[in-house]
């Protein structure tokens, strides 16, 4: 197309329909009952009557905080954490004489643990002020009651404010569009904002207000708008207004959203109806519904866990404390340094009970170490960056649409990792959406000699394609040329170039593509230096209708306020001639009706309806004489969909004047009445004329597969991930897609659960008690489960498929018969459900997440998919041709269902790992660092004394370990991306939870007692009470406990140096910066005056550092506290290894390129029931030669 300047159209109102301009019936109104008592009085937003309503202002705040409520709402934020909450008690009591350590010293790591979360939180909140500041300071025109317009910023606004908006500028809230710069009163809106949709949507006033097209007529204009109250809907708005004395109906199509932005128009005026928070886009602004990974869950069981090793452990030290106590003034006194005849209460003898209880606190104030202070907010951290890291990969980008991955929630990563079912929509998912016209069906004959990717993988299924893939049967289709215009891939020359002709029933063949030139609601825009005409179209299908009608001869070029104008071919003259159909009504297409009709009158006077929708609903609708090519058109319909086609049908009747005007009168009284069931009664009006049509053919569209969809579908079948795919599709289509996409191969047995036998059909026509078929059809559908898991038990080695229809599905999902469903589909290779709603897609996905307790990831594209998404533990959104309302509720969104190869298999396998061992090891070190101070507490005689100085207990958690624990989070690998893909069965260490089982996160707990019993006796028996030094010197608590310190930091440190599979140089940084700077503090720390470093007053320049036996003790003791691990971990895996230790195995011992030593342990991941071409592949030799696949059909 040329880069001229665009001519600007005067169009009609594709959505609204002529017939509208009768009365209002008030009879039909709900004005002034609940949920419709808005009452608006345009041009007067300070009137007495306006100001007694009290609407809200247009100030929009999407912020989480005020000033006021920060601090007090945060905190309570952050205390919500049963962790947070207990260090917060513990930090209360720590200003009680109880406590074993200073309060200082107890308060100031939570303070920085809580002020980094708070700071988080605040910095985010902060970002939306600034963006809610930005919004409300934008200006708009508002009118002053003289006929003048002036500026003012958006947060002024009032319910009744008259506004001018000038071209592609936002609306500042909610609009009644009272006229436009254009004469019929269009505007042009994009709302990308709202839906992510990019193509324009047409709006239009009412003719009453359409006449005001300059400022100083809307001096005068008065009128009041009665309406429904504010809610979330986008798509629906039901009201009245009353100008002049008369009543008008109002429907979505005068309503403009704020957000939304004026495109292609100069200005428009409009009456302010919904303000700030009523607004709709600001209804539908509520948080998705929250989800956690089933690690965090668990993680907080663990927590729980040993909150009760804490209490446990500060019970027994009690109970024996109180037992001693009890016993200081009899027997040998052996703890006669307490003085117990002098003791206070926390000593004393004659009061143990209440002795035992204090010790009680103080103990777990002592043993609160064993709680992770900082694993939260760490594994935020870590979390954050790996979002960065999804985010930035250059493999996950794609190029044509410049959309890299985006992580748009960061709690999810580890789920990634763990998928088990994975849901997926069709339409724009696996296939591209990118429709072309490549066949069709008229009077019973099938033109268009293309070849479909789905024709091609069905002939090499059945051994007619060659090895190189040309078509023995036909090899001359395979080459025809390549259509230039997008959209448009039909060749057969009988129709083309004007053949279409000397065909048979040529008059059929004009009707037919007359029909796809104005049977839709495309807005054309013609480039004035090239003459050419572009098209604009709410979906590729609609565009590819257009395109195909305009290269064949019928070119769809314009539209008035009343009419459709396109040129075709005149059969006499022999050359193109304008054609001009009034248009009378747009009967909608919708998810229910299936269909969309126009009503036209051509140039004859005659009135024509013409339709098109689904078969399903078309031929039922078919008079008897228009069925001539009903039988061939079937045939030709299922020929489409084996090839994997979406078909349509066309069809149109004439209508005589009476019975339109019977139609448009209650036409007319469905459209007025304003009420919650408007839509369901013009949907009961419109059967009136959609009905005795005359069958013209069928449309058949290809939708090609997105690139590397094959290859992917593969890769996650041999990682052992369940695929369902979930579609509006006809059966037929959905199952070649599936063979196509290598989620069906030959050699699977098909159970196919549907309605459509001739049991039900025949009951369907001998009876008309919809209540006595639903029963027989329930029976019918559990009847057809149950035999089909029969088969599936009677054979444990042949793969199945499970396919389903809607009307099935509907029966499926019952109570009492999904579980049926459920077991059978589970134990089937793949499920395809066919003919689904968006409600039955997130049923399913309830279901299959309820059922089966394991991750399920729901991946679609378009609105349709977006309760399935929500409803998933995980929705992926691609952000395709059909908006970004998928990726608007998803999260992670990508451009290609390919990428989700690497975003499961590599990132998905990463993410899991790293935060499995990152807090694992975060228990192992606390573990260990709590379980030292119990047992020398324990030494002590559980007198409340703590072995370390209370500035190492503070530290140890924010300071000394906690780097290298994030390092780990963020960096590790245990295989190499080119690893993890080309050993997907890899990926179920996450999917069985391997990693972060109990008895895994058990042992590391268990290393951490081994660790700290071997820190704590070896240097007791070392030190304590042996000569420390050449000057004959006793080692004192303060050499002891740093001296173990010392070796635990060391200690927890090193085994975070065995257990990271890749290093890099953050990791080294971290682990020996943190040993580093242990010692660094201890010299720094140990210069401060006594009354602050107090045990720790230099302890290491003059007492430790000089000593060799502190130098000997820390190697020794290191080394042994590391050997049971290293050993036990050795022979693990060595002997016993998991997949990722086999796959270090390959790598170390340099078998990688070696393809018979990976095929051995890949073979592990391709099992019988797998599907994927990999499988089908190795399936094929132990098929025998020239069968078919198996199918069962009930």
């Amino acid at each position: 197309m040329g880069s001229g300047r665009k001519r600007k159209l005067h169009l009609s109102k594709i959505y609204t329909f002529s017939c509208l301009r009768g009365g209002f019936k008030e009879e039909h109104s709900q004005i002034g009952r609940p949920g419709f008592s808005r009452v608006v009085f345009c041009n007067e937003p300070n009137s007495l009557e306006g100001g007694l309503r009290s609407y809200g202002d247009n100030y929009v705040s999407t912020t989480k905080y005020t000033p006021a409520s920060f601090l007090p709402k945060s905190l309570y934020e952050q205390f919500r954490r049963v962790a947070n909450f207990f260090f917060l008690v513990t930090g209360i009591l720590a200003f009680t004489p109880l406590a074993p350590y200073t309060a200082t010293s107890a308060i100031l790591p939570l303070i920085v643990v809580i002020g980094a979360s708070m700071l988080k939180e605040g910095i985010e909140d902060w970002k939306r002020k600034q963006q809610d500041i930005e919004i409300n300071n934008r200006r708009v025109k508002v009118h002053r009651s003289d006929g003048s317009f002036e500026q003012t910023e958006w947060k002024n606004l009032r319910v009744g404010h008259i506004v001018k908006v000038d071209k592609d500028e936002f609306f500042p809230a909610d609009l009644l569009l009272l006229s436009s710069s254009y004469e019929d009163a269009i505007c042009y809106v994009e709302t990308m904002n709202l839906d992510g949709e990019t193509n324009l949507k047409l709006k239009q006033a009412l003719d009453v207000t359409s006449s005001l097209h300059e400022d100083a007529e809307v001096k005068d204009f008065k009128a009041t708008v009665k309406c429904e109250d504010p809610n979330a809907n986008l798509y629906s708005f039901i009201g009245s207004m009353e100008f002049e004395r008369k009543q008008y109906p109002l429907s979505p199509q005068q309503l403009l959203l704020r957000d939304s932005k004026l495109r292609n128009t100069d200005y428009i005026y409009g009456a302010v109806i919904f303000t700030g928070h009523d607004t709709k886009v600001i209804q539908n602004s509520t948080d998705p519904p929250s989800k956690r990974s089933n690690i965090e869950k668990k993680m907080d069981r663990i927590i729980y866990f040993l909150f009760g090793v804490l209490f446990t452990m500060s019970f027994v030290g009690s109970v024996y404390f109180g037992v001693s106590t009890k016993n200081d003034l009899e027997g040998e006194h052996t703890r006669w340094y307490l003085q117990p005849d002098r003791a206070k209460i926390f000593f004393d003898p004659n009061r143990a009970s209440a002795a035992a209880m204090y010790h009680f606190l103080t103990a777990l104030m002592l043993y609160s170490y064993l709680i992770p202070i900082s694993l939260y907010v760490s594994i935020e951290v870590v979390k954050v960056l790996q979002s960065i890291f999804i985010n930035q990969d250059i493999h996950m980008y794609y190029e044509q649409t410049d959309k890299p991955a985006l992580a748009r929630t960061s709690n999810l990563n580890e789920e990634l990792g763990q998928v088990h079912t994975i849901l997926s929509d069709k339409t724009g998912t696996l296939t591209a959406n990118s429709m072309e016209f490549i066949k069709c069906s008229v009077a019973g004959t099938a033109y268009g000699r293309g070849v479909t990717e789905v024709e091609r993988t069905m002939a090499k299924r059945k051994g007619h394609l060659a090895a190189n893939g040309k078509n023995i049967i036909d090899d001359s289709d395979n080459n025809l040329p390549k259509s230039s215009v997008k959209g448009f891939n039909f060749h057969d020359e009988r129709i083309m170039d004007g053949n279409w002709l000397d065909e048979p029933h040529s008059d059929v063949i004009r009707n037919f593509f007359r029909l796809l030139a104005v049977c839709h609601t495309v807005i054309p825009e013609v480039d004035e230096d090239t003459g050419k005409v572009s098209y604009e179209a709410e979906s590729p299908d609609e565009a590819a209708f257009v395109i195909a009608a305009s290269e064949l001869g019928f070119e769809f070029s314009k539209r008035s306020q009343t009419g459709v104008t396109f040129n075709e071919l005149d059969p006499v003259s022999g050359e193109r001639v304008e054609r001009v159909y009034e248009l009378l009504d747009v009967l909608e297409f919708n998810s229910s009706r299936k269909r969309m009709s126009v009503i036209v009158r051509n140039e004859e006077g005659n009135l024509l309806l013409l339709s098109k929708g689904a078969d399903n609903v078309m031929f039922e609708r078919l008079a008897k004489r228009g069925r001539e090519f009903e039988q061939t058109t079937r045939e030709h319909v299922n020929e489409y969909a084996d090839a994997g086609l979406r078909t349509l049908i066309l069809a149109y009747r004439e209508l005589n004047f009476e019975e339109y005007e019977r139609f448009k009168k209650r036409f007319i009284e469905a459209k007025n009445s304003v009420n919650a069931d408007r839509d369901a009664m013009v949907d009961e009006v419109t059967e009136m004329v959609e009905k005795d049509l005359i069958l013209l053919g069928a449309t058949a569209v290809e939708d090609k597969l997105q690139e590397g969809v094959p290859d992917c579908i593969d890769k996650l079948a041999q990682a052992g991930i369940r695929i369902w795919v979930l579609t509006g599709d006809k059966m037929e289509t959905a199952i070649n897609i599936g063979f196509a996409c290598s989620l069906l191969r030959q050699g699977m047995k098909q159970i196919m659960i549907t309605l459509d036998g001739p049991e039900i059909q025949a009951l369907e026509k001998e009876v008309e008690e919809k209540h006595v078929i639903s029963k027989a059809s329930k029976q019918y559908v559990i009847r057809q489960l149950i035999e089909g898991k029969a088969q599936l038990t009677s054979s444990h080695s042949e793969a199945f498929a499970l396919i389903i229809d809607g009307k099935s599905l509907t029966y499926a999902l019952e109570d009492g018969v999904k579980q049926l469903f459920l077991e059978l589909a589970i134990g089937c290779a793949s499920v395809i459900c066919c003919r689904s709603s968006p409600k039955q897609k997130a049923m399913v996905t309830r279901l299959v997440k309820a059922g089966t307790r394991k991750t399920t990831l729901a991946i679609g594209d378009g609105a349709n998919d977006v309760g399935m998404l929500q409803e998933a533990d995980i929705g992926i959104g691609i952000s395709g041709v059909e908006g970004m309302q998928a990726v608007m509720s998803s999260d992670v969104a990508i451009a290609q269902f390919r990428f989700l190869e690497r975003l499961l298999l590599v990132h998905g396998h990463w993410c899991y790992r790293r935060i499995s061992s990152m807090i694992c090891y975060f228990f192992y070190k606390n573990v260990t660092f709590g379980f030292t101070v119990f047992l020398y507490e324990a030494y002590a005689s559980f007198s409340g004394q703590p072995a370390f100085n209370d500035w190492f207990l503070s530290l140890y958690n924010v300071f000394f370990t906690s780097l290298p624990v994030i390092a780990l989070g963020v960096f590790d690998q245990d295989v190499s991306a080119r690893f993890c893909l080309k050993f997907p069965l890899l990926y179920q260490e996450g999917v069985q939870n391997v990693l972060f089982s109990w008895n895994r996160v058990i042992g590391w707990m268990f290393n951490g007692l081994c660790c700290a019993i071997i820190i704590f006796f070896f240097c007791i028996r070392c030190l304590d009470p042996q000569a420390f030094n050449k000057d004959g010197k006793i080692a004192g608590l303060e050499i002891v406990g740093t001296t173990m310190y010392t070796c635990i930091v060391w200690v927890v440190n090193c085994q975070m140096a065995l257990a990271v599979s890749y290093f890099t140089v953050i990791q080294h940084v971290f682990i020996w910066g943190g040993i580093a700077l242990w010692y660094l503090f201890l010299i720094i720390y140990g210069e401060l005056p006594p009354h602050i470093s107090t045990t720790a007053y230099k302890v290491f320049v003059e007492a430790l550092a000089p000593a060799p036996r502190f130098w000997i003790v820390t190697l020794f003791v290191v080394t042994s506290a590391l050997i049971p691990y290293y050993a036990y971990n050795a022979i693990q895996m060595r002997f016993f290894p998991m997949y990722h230790e086999m796959i270090q195995w390959i790598r170390y011992e340099g078998n990688s390129e070696d393809p018979d030593y990976c095929n051995v342990v890949r073979q592990r991941s391709i099992r019988p029931t797998t599907v994927g071409f990999t499988a089908r592949s190795l399936a094929r030799p132990n098929t025998p030669k020239g069968k078919n696949e198996n199918r069962t059909t009930k």
